[in-house]
């Protein structure tokens, strides 16, 4: 995930609201260290992502973009063709990630004023037209409970016939409904391990029940806190905390502007958050969770603490459990996506590539035959933890 400011919930903003030159620095660094996909998030008072995008675009050769979207302050029609025309621009680098809002003050900051059940009600009619708009270049007619159009034909599609890849966050019933039934990808905040298990199989239900023949992939977010020693990733993650506690920094989403209530987030990824850090601090092999606390869990905030080594398969075991896609970021944002680059992302992928070698020797192909899968890739096989090299081993 990037910003076009230098600022977390570990560091003041620095810099202009939009910084160009730190923007592409930003970008590239994911590029180079081999990051699939950046997000790019929303919220009212955040520059445009789109236009975001097409900057990242500019200053990159291969990154995708993974661009938030809240369905309800455009017509469906119209980012369709916004979409469409960003995808064609940049060769089909685009995604978008459709969030429909758990914050009644925020969305009312864009002047939206609908309760969430009828945002989602919204969302599920916003993404049917969008799935057609985007596969379809015959005129058509809609009349539903949230939009009417008549004889809508755009002369611009995606790249791939199959459309603009999206992804789909929340974790409320009515978020698995409505996202179990529309999203290539369901996107999770990061819970222990049994935690997100019961989250996937909720997914995976509401897809069934959606009638899909297969379920949508599912992401998952952490912020790791790296070390050369897990004594050293400690430390740094006790200074992170303590930073976070003083309000230093400024985090993407403030919980504590207006969006929460007395009784707490209203959103239900936040409530989760909180509730897993208050059944411990630490949880499974290097979940670590007093960072959601102190920052009032508006995001991704649960950290992954260790050596590179302790946590990729920290996050290989979310693979095991059906993960496809990990997303992750740091508290220092451009310097953790370099590290990340250069210490985790080899080891994950060089996992992942042990595990389909295996696979396919065991299927009767030649063990050295599978090809490096990407961080975003599911695994095959069972955990093989000897296979992680060290920490800098070459790609």
């Amino acid at each position: 995930m990037i910003g076009t400011q230098d600022a977390s919930e570990t560091r003041p903003a620095r810099g202009p609201v939009i910084d160009r030159a730190y923007t592409a620095r930003f970008a590239r660094a994911h590029e180079d260290a081999g990051f699939d996909r950046i997000l790019i998030g929303y919220s009212s008072g955040r520059p445009d992502g789109v236009q975001v995008a097409s900057y990242v675009a500019a200053h990159t050769e291969r990154l995708g973009l993974l661009v938030a979207h809240r369905p309800g302050f455009i017509a469906p029609t119209l980012a369709a063709r916004t979409f469409a025309t960003l995808d064609q621009f940049t060769g089909g680098r685009v995604a978008v990630h459709t969030i429909t809002g758990g914050h009644d003050v925020e969305q009312r900051r864009d002047g939206d004023y609908l309760d969430k059940e009828e945002r989602y009600d919204r969302t599920d009619e916003y993404l049917g037209i969008l799935r057609r708009a985007w596969s379809s270049s015959e005129p058509f007619t809609h009349e539903g409970r949230h939009y009417r159009f008549e004889d809508y034909a755009s002369h611009v599609l995606p790249v791939r016939e199959a459309g603009i890849p999206l992804y789909f966050g929340g974790s409320s019933e009515a978020a698995y409904r409505v996202g179990g039934k529309h999203a290539d990808t369901f996107a999770l905040w990061g819970e222990p391990l049994a935690e997100t298990a019961e989250q996937i199989a909720s997914v995976r239900a509401a897809a069934a029940a959606a009638g899909r023949p297969a379920p949508p992939g599912i992401s998952v977010s952490f912020r790791p806190i790296l070390g050369a020693t897990d004594e050293l990733a400690w430390e740094r993650a006790h200074r992170v905390l303590d930073t976070i506690k003083r309000g230093a920094g400024r985090p993407f989403f403030d919980q504590t502007r207006g969006s929460r209530n007395e009784n707490g987030p209203q959103n239900e990824g936040s409530r989760r958050l909180l509730a897993a850090a208050a059944k411990g601090d630490l949880h499974d092999r290097a979940l670590w969770t007093p960072t959601a606390t102190a920052s009032g869990a508006g995001g991704n905030t649960t950290a992954l603490v260790g050596t590179p080594e302790t946590v990729a398969r920290a996050l290989l075991d979310y693979v095991d459990i059906g993960v496809t896609t990990l997303l992750i970021r740091g508290y220092d944002p451009l310097d953790d996506a370099i590290d990340y680059g250069r210490h985790l992302l080899p080891l994950v992928r060089q996992e992942l590539a042990h595990r389909a070698a295996t696979a396919g020797a065991r299927d009767g192909e030649p063990a050295g035959s599978a090809s490096a899968g990407s961080a975003a890739g599911s695994a095959a096989g069972t955990p093989t933890p000897s296979a992680l090299l060290p920490a800098g081993s070459p790609r």
